[in-house]
């Protein structure tokens, strides 16, 4: 800030194993955005290693951090984040087309996807033409369509009501039961009752890593 610096997360060591569902939770100005934003290879940390499926990340340049994500990581975002001239099944393809796939594969693959998320109906319509929770399917979608290592999703209900709200974190439930790898940031609690842990920052630092015990209605798990 200016001549000043901020340093927004002091020291954290995090690790975060294949086939985990973790919540990352914290105040406002705790460090959350950022942690997400290095786990997604949108930013990179100014000190310290970050190792992502076995490649250092780390000190990657801009066009490598791009092959990475397109690969590796699939987002699912607040504001949808949708091409507002393309159809469901175009914005879902999209990720495939970066990686040199041919249109007829992209087009089949993205239609399994959008019916793992039970949206094949509503394929050819345009985000406009969508409910929030639709628009926010076809992202959860687009986040699958490449198989990535991993999913990030930042606060994916922010903008749905409380029914909307569950019905896209029984999608989030089924996906990491399905053996994907989930981190997910949120402020509210029972969203984040839905992961298996949780991990709680405030000021840069993590307060608690803890899983879920059985009262929550899990079994519990080694981390």
């Amino acid at each position: 800030m200016g001549r000043h610096e901020l340093q927004v997360l002091k020291e954290i060591s995090l690790d975060v194993f294949i086939n985990e569902y973790v919540a990352l939770m914290g105040p406002s100005g705790s460090g959350k955005s950022t942690l997400m934003n290095i786990i997604g290879c949108l930013d990179t940390p100014t000190a310290g290693t970050y190792v992502l499926n076995n490649n250092d990340v780390s000190t990657m340049k801009d066009n490598e951090l791009a092959e990475i994500r397109n690969k590796e990581i699939g987002f699912v975002f607040q504001q949808f984040n949708l091409l507002p001239r393309l159809t469901a099944l175009e914005n879902v393809a999209l990720p495939l087309v970066y990686a040199g796939m041919g249109r007829a594969q992209r087009n089949k693959k993205a239609m399994q996807v959008l019916e793992m998320v039970n949206l094949t109906d509503r394929s050819h319509h345009k985000p406009n033409e969508l409910s929030g929770g639709q628009c926010q399917r076809v992202a959860i979608a687009r986040a699958l369509v490449n198989d990535p290592s991993i999913i990030l999703a930042d606060e994916p209900t922010g903008n749905l009501d409380t029914k909307t709200s569950y019905e896209i974190m029984e999608i989030f439930d089924r996906i990491y039961k399905n053996g994907n790898t989930i981190v997910v940031v949120t402020h509210e609690e029972d969203i984040a009752r839905h992961a298996r842990r949780i991990v709680r920052l405030r000021d840069g630092n993590i307060e608690s890593d803890a899983p879920k015990s059985p009262k929550d209605g899990y079994k519990n798990i080694s981390v």
